[in-house]
């Protein structure tokens, strides 16, 4: 089928039914011909949905198709089944469309920050630029473990929500640049090689480490999350198909709200476990056990759940009127 041609024949038709199904009061013959373009425009979605059922144009009748069935039938959603939704289909939904890129993003950090430590520990030189002799030690005896332990937990873990919170919201936001997300990246990989680095000169990895993966398992991963969300509206823009850029943009970046109001639930799990296990007297491998216990749950709630929404048509939208998902009938 010839998209175009389809579209030229059919958009005074479409034009219509959604100014229609956003006017304000109806007359009766209004409230007729809304009834018989809503009927034939799901007539035209399907068959749309069976060449391209994710293209900008489905999902922009989608949207139209549910505003026309709310004017007709004064139908409105039930908040307790879209909370349901929301965590039951939505939102596993909308990280597993994101898999292959948090993957590819925390492949980065661990290479970049890889390079930093083994470069630190191995090069005097490279540690002395970083840090004097006193300070490095300082930072190894004091200052790093110290940070975990330094302010009561409640506030020390809502004190890291708030902050990781912020970049993860940075990196969806400010992903359209192109240029945000590689820098947050590279700053954080560095960061951690660099603190690596310093604990390997000084023959303490296995300290450094003890305190690192309880909590950053998840933590890191909430960041690739986001860095990836952001590329993705990046890629909106840069490839939009056949959409103009505008509302590739928009629907993507529509459709990746549900991953950031998810990432501040996953932030704030993690931020309890930096708060609370991280400086305990747990035994270590019980500190990083429940780090991987945490992580382990994140994923298992994205590949199976996610991927049993995603196979369903579920694409992380809040709501499927919202986001031009609904199910219409034919």
């Amino acid at each position: 089928m010839d998209m175009d041609a389809f579209s030229a024949v059919n958009a005074d038709k479409w034009s219509r039914l959604h100014d229609l199904a956003h006017q304000g009061r109806l007359s009766g013959r209004e409230a007729d011909e809304l009834l018989a373009l809503y009927q034939s425009t799901s007539a035209h979605l399907s068959l749309i949905r069976s060449v391209a059922p994710e293209s900008g144009l489905s999902a922009s009748l989608s949207a139209t198709l549910a505003q026309a069935r709310t004017r007709f039938t004064g139908a409105r959603s039930n908040p307790a089944a879209d909370l349901k939704r929301f965590f039951t289909a939505a939102l596993p939904s909308a990280f597993y469309r994101l898999t292959w890129l948090t993957l590819a993003c925390g492949a980065a950090f661990i290479i970049i920050g890889a390079l930093y430590a083994q470069w630190i520990g191995t090069s005097p030189e490279a540690l002395r630029a970083v840090a004097s002799e006193a300070a490095a030690q300082k930072y190894v005896e004091e200052d790093f473990i110290e940070y975990y332990s330094e302010n009561p937990a409640a506030s020390f873990a809502g004190a890291v929500w708030t902050n990781n919170a912020w970049i993860s919201a940075q990196a969806v936001a400010l992903g359209i640049t192109g240029v945000w997300v590689p820098m947050i990246l590279f700053s954080n990989a560095q960061a951690v090689g660099v603190a690596a680095g310093i604990f390997a000169a000084a023959g303490k990895s296995d300290v450094f480490f003890s305190y690192i993966l309880p909590h950053g398992l998840m933590e890191l991963t909430a960041v690739f999350i986001a860095c990836a969300a952001g590329l993705r509206i990046f890629w909106a823009m840069v490839s939009p198909g056949p959409r103009t850029r505008a509302r590739a943009v928009a629907e993507e970046g529509r459709s990746l709200v549900t991953v950031a109001l998810g990432l501040v639930l996953v932030l704030f799990v993690s931020g309890l476990v930096e708060g609370f296990v991280t400086p305990s007297a747990l035994p270590v491998w019980a500190k990083i056990s429940i780090g991987a216990a945490v992580l382990g749950s994140y994923w298992a709630y994205a590949l199976v759940w996610g991927r049993r929404a995603y196979k369903a048509g579920e694409r992380g939208d809040l709501r499927r009127g919202d986001a031009g998902y609904a199910e219409i009938a034919a």
